[in-house]
């Protein structure tokens, strides 16, 4: 026969709730989250845009390149130059194709803006977009 205090020990066991199924719950549902994620890579600068009615939203997933004012080619943060654009974006659209959206400052002569778009060409970038600010 069971003591008091034994009976009173097994039934406060018995109460406790067992939190590491919780635990692997939640740290599961993290990772998910974690890699269904998509990140958007900045450019890192900040550029004066054209303004056009016609603008519209594109979808996240898309390679981003910014021309400044200086005439400086930017992506992820770094001055890839207009000679780094063609490898970096072969590079980046071997792994995984997707649009181009080219941010170029207004003040960005024709000249340079062309031949950015035409080392993302010859890249292999088919679809090449120019960001706007929408006029209202």
């Amino acid at each position: 026969m069971k003591s008091s205090f034994e009976h009173r020990i097994e039934q406060e066991k018995s109460n406790d709730i067992d939190l590491a199924p919780l635990l692997d719950v939640v740290f599961i549902l993290l990772i998910f989250f974690i890699v269904t994620t998509v990140f958007v890579k900045e450019t890192g600068v900040e550029v004066n845009k054209p303004s056009a009615i016609s603008s519209k939203s594109l979808e996240k997933n898309v390679f981003l390149l910014a021309v400044t004012r200086d005439g400086q080619v930017i992506y992820g943060g770094t001055n890839i130059g207009l000679n780094g654009i063609r490898s970096t974006l072969e590079h980046l659209n071997r792994k995984d194709a997707r649009p181009l959206i080219i941010q170029a400052d207004k003040s960005v002569t024709t000249d340079l803006l062309v031949k950015v778009i035409d080392q993302a060409k010859l890249a292999g970038i088919d679809n090449i977009n120019l960001a706007t600010q929408e006029t209202l």
